[in-house]
């Protein structure tokens, strides 16, 4: 599928593994430019490896000094920026409220949401240069139905959402379109930690707690991060150009979450 990416100039953080690789792969084979980050050393070593063309650095992205350096240093190499696809996140713990550390609150808020409000602020101004510029949030099907059990995760998703409707609005005029995606269940090491230990707290097995997962859903199967990077590239690309303040589904359907 051509999405008429060729010359873009993309920035995706967390690309070094899971859907952020598949995010960045996907613009690299449209002909994009890619510049991406990851916390992990390793993966960003692969990624080099594997993609030498793409820019990629050790990146905090809860550090907004950081981000900002980064951002900064990667749209000089790109030129500008056309496009910044706000990937980062964490599964966050899984357990009532009354037992959640806040630690573990403040770190899961502080990659899967405020990682998005560093990256923003840092890429606005090239953004505002490109005269086709998208931003593209990821949330979850948790900022739509909420997740109990998963509420610093939750409660940061839904967080993506109000901030991804607030900067469609903001930046309307600039003729920035931004939108989120809420992806569903998604095939990967993420979500197969997340249901073991749900499982576990249930003192139920891997599969119950699956085929339970599976019940609110119209489609039976996992979301795979080619969906999602799909999506993404439909998004940033000349079909997209009028889509913009939408928080869009990629889940099968999901009813609700349990």
């Amino acid at each position: 599928m051509n999405f008429d990416l060729a010359g873009k100039r993309v920035l995706v953080s967390a690309g070094g593994s899971g859907i952020g690789r598949t995010i960045v792969k996907g613009f690299v084979a449209q002909g994009a430019r890619v510049v991406t980050c990851d916390i992990n050393s390793d993966f960003v070593d692969d990624l080099k490896t594997a993609m030498p063309n793409v820019m990629a650095e050790v990146v905090d992205v809860g550090d907004e000094t950081a981000v900002h350096d980064f951002c900064s240093a990667a749209i000089d190499h790109l030129g500008g920026l056309d496009c910044l696809i706000n990937n980062a996140g964490i599964a966050g713990p899984t357990l009532p409220l009354e037992e959640i550390d806040a630690t573990d609150w403040n770190a899961c808020l502080n990659v899967c949401l405020n990682s998005q409000f560093y990256f923003s602020k840092a890429c606005i101004p090239s953004l505002r240069e490109s005269g086709d510029a998208s931003i593209t949030n990821l949330s979850s099907a948790a900022g739509k139905h909420g997740f109990a059990y998963r509420t610093p995760y939750a409660a940061a998703k839904w967080g993506v959402i109000g901030l991804t409707k607030s900067l469609a609005i903001e930046l309307g005029a600039d003729k920035i379109r931004v939108n989120a995606i809420l992806p569903g269940l998604v095939a990967g090491d993420r979500q197969r930690n997340v249901l073991s230990a749900k499982a576990q707290r249930l003192g139920k097995s891997y599969d119950e707690v699956e085929q339970d997962a599976f019940s609110y859903t119209s489609i039976k199967d996992y979301v795979t991060a080619q969906d999602i990077a799909d999506q993404i590239m439909y998004l940033a690309s000349p079909s997209g150009r009028r889509i913009s303040g939408q928080a869009i589904a990629v889940d099968g359907d999901t009813k609700m979450l349990a």
